[in-house]
């Protein structure tokens, strides 16, 4: 029973550290030099799942299984150029570098990020109601 409220919890934590990152990018949108001397490049969370052989393991031993964010993912697609040559991040030939960030795809990630944390949510009410109902039936 509390297997379940741990996977949904972890898809929520999952889901809610996308929509962070998500955040960042859609922020970042215009920011044309960072400490790299480049422009913001779009980030990408990376999850695994934990339920490999060794996870289900661990898992009859109190630990739980579900999701986990193993890492972040720099696109390495290319930068967008402008013709701006009073820009001050220009270059000899007056084009400016601006992030890979497409306005639309981060939407579109943001949506999908909301309806997955949504579904995390449903299913850790239905759990919780299930383990309600058992116990009115122990009771009865």
């Amino acid at each position: 029973m509390f297997s379940s409220f741990n996977i949904s919890a972890s898809g929520m934590t999952a889901q809610h550290f996308r929509m962070n990152i998500i955040s960042e990018n859609i922020a970042n949108i215009n920011t044309t030099g960072t400490d790299k001397n480049t422009p913001y490049r779009r980030k990408v969370p990376i999850f695994r799942q934990r339920d490999s052989f060794s996870n289900i393991l661990a898992a009859e031993t109190n630990k739980s299984s579900g999701v986990e964010v193993s890492g972040i993912y720099e696109d390495r697609s290319p930068f967008k150029k402008v013709y701006q040559p009073s820009h001050p991040d220009a270059d000899k030939d007056g084009y400016v570098s601006y992030p890979n960030v497409n306005i639309t795809t981060e939407m579109v990630d943001m949506i999908d990020a909301s309806r997955a944390y949504e579904a995390n949510v449903t299913a850790l009410n239905t759990a919780k109601n299930m383990a309600l109902k058992a116990l009115e039936i122990g009771r009865g």
